[in-house]
Parts: C-alpha cells; sequence; structure tokens
C-alpha cells in the first residue's frame, strides 16, 4: 500500500503570522526546504518535525500524518 505524508505546516505556520524565511530561521533551515515540505515534496527529518512541532507547540502527529493510498 503506497503511503504519503501530509502535513499541517502552512496552515499552521500562516495563522502564526510567520513567514517562511522566519520558520525555517526558527528550526535552522534554508527557506527552499519549507517551501518543499509545505508543497508535500521534502519528507522530514525526525528532528526537524520536533523543531517544527516545538515553534508551533503543538504535538508532531498534529501536523505530520501518514495518508494510506489504495
Amino acid at each position: 500500500m503506497p503511503e504519503t505524508i501530509q502535513n499541517t505546516v502552512s496552515l499552521l505556520r500562516q495563522n502564526s503570522s510567520l513567514t517562511q524565511e522566519e520558520l525555517a530561521n526558527r528550526v535552522g533551515v534554508t527557506r527552499q526546504t519549507i517551501i518543499a515540505l509545505e508543497k508535500g515534496n521534502y519528507v522530514p527529518s525526525v528532528l526537524l518535525a520536533l523543531k517544527i512541532a516545538q515553534v508551533f507547540k503543538v504535538e508532531v502527529d498534529k501536523i505530520f500524518t501518514i495518508r494510506y493510498e489504495k
């Protein structure tokens, strides 16, 4: 069964009034990484996922979920 990782980074970032650049700086990556992450073209490391969750003060599984395709 193919699977993909979905995320709510863009929504959380916008709700927190953060730019992609600001989020990137807070978690120690480039703006391009945030762009790719928001588009679903990049799966973050566990460390990056934890850093993002820490910025938004939510649990990792509230941001990243696995979607199983049939």
